[in-house]
């Protein structure tokens, strides 16, 4: 016995470096690695040409004596061929649009997320799931006719011909909500199957029922990722294009009613830059500044949507 218990004193529990095992790179990871390093940087230096490319432009037109940045921030008139350059009329369709669009998607969105996550059987999922696929693969001219020729119909017949114009922001924004839709509940759902079996668990044992549970338990532990899918579906309702361009109207029109027409900003992108444009011509450079513009928006969404997900994110061990 005492001979055995030398024995496995004498001879180590895990092998060392004597034994002959050593770390070793593989070649395979660390070509990985390298790949994977050469993409974050490949993205880096793309936004920044973009950021370049944007404000070498956008100089070109804010330097022009005609041009004033206060006016062009807060004008209501965008009429560049009589040197008026308010950008306000552009960026209110801009925000009617994405407003109306939130309205059909945050609640159908999270509903479905709920639904899939808490309540669905796996052949109710099964059917879901694709379909929203679907939804998310039409191309958006297909959605841009579709408002055009079913939504603002419908609308005209619901409201009246003499209230709801033909090219109106209020159809655009209903289809822009569908197609942003399956966006929302899909990262919605899965944020709210990161949320850890047990609190469920703990909840019914409390006595709460499934839709307490999903209520009062599961949507404030996956707030972070709910918030962040909100905010990832409004940038893409602002940077959506052939929907607003097709349904929504063809000139800047300053007005808050989603039943007249007007032009966002990336619609007027749109309808600029597919004209006969010459180079460093004033209209050509004002698609530039209106881009900008729109980029900033979207910056300014993304770096709220990364300070409220480290707010409210919750850490389960």
């Amino acid at each position: 016995m005492n001979e055995i218990q030398n024995t496995m004193e004498e001879r180590p529990m895990y092998p060392t470096k004597a034994s002959g095992l050593k770390n070793r790179r593989i070649l395979g990871e660390t070509l990985i690695r390298s790949l994977l390093f050469l993409a974050g940087i490949f993205s880096i230096l793309t936004t920044l040409a973009i950021i370049y490319e944007l404000g070498k432009e956008a100089w070109l037109f804010f330097r022009l004596p005609e041009v004033n940045l206060w006016q062009f921030l807060t004008g209501t008139s965008w009429q560049p061929h009589i040197n008026e350059f308010g950008v306000l009329p552009l960026v209110t369709a801009t925000l009617v649009t994405t407003f109306i669009a939130m309205l059909i998607a945050i609640p159908l969105g999270l509903a479905t997320a709920v639904f899939l996550s808490e309540y669905a059987t796996n052949r109710s999922r099964n059917t879901i799931k694709p379909v929203l696929e679907i939804l998310a693969g039409i191309p958006t001219i297909v959605y841009g006719y579709f408002a055009l020729t079913f939504i603002t119909p419908l609308l005209r017949f619901i409201f009246g011909s003499d209230v709801v114009e033909i090219y109106n922001t209020g159809s655009a924004g209903i289809v822009m909500g569908i197609l942003i839709l399956p966006l929302i509940a899909s990262i919605s759902e899965d944020a709210l199957n990161a949320v850890p079996r047990s609190l469920r668990e703990a909840a019914y044992g409390l006595g709460a029922t499934r839709l307490e549970v999903a209520i009062k338990t599961v949507i404030p532990a996956a707030l972070s990722g709910i918030a962040a899918a909100i905010i990832l579906g409004i940038s893409r309702a602002i940077g959506e294009t052939m929907i607003v361009a097709v349904a929504a109207g063809a000139g800047p029109n300053f007005t808050l009613n989603p039943f007249k027409g007007a032009e966002t900003m990336t619609g007027h992108i749109v309808r600029i830059s597919g004209g006969d444009l010459s180079y460093d011509s004033i209209d050509y450079n004002s698609i530039f500044a209106i881009g900008l513009l729109l980029f900033s928006f979207t910056l300014l969404l993304n770096i709220v949507s990364q300070r409220i997900v480290r707010r409210f994110r919750e850490v389960y061990e």
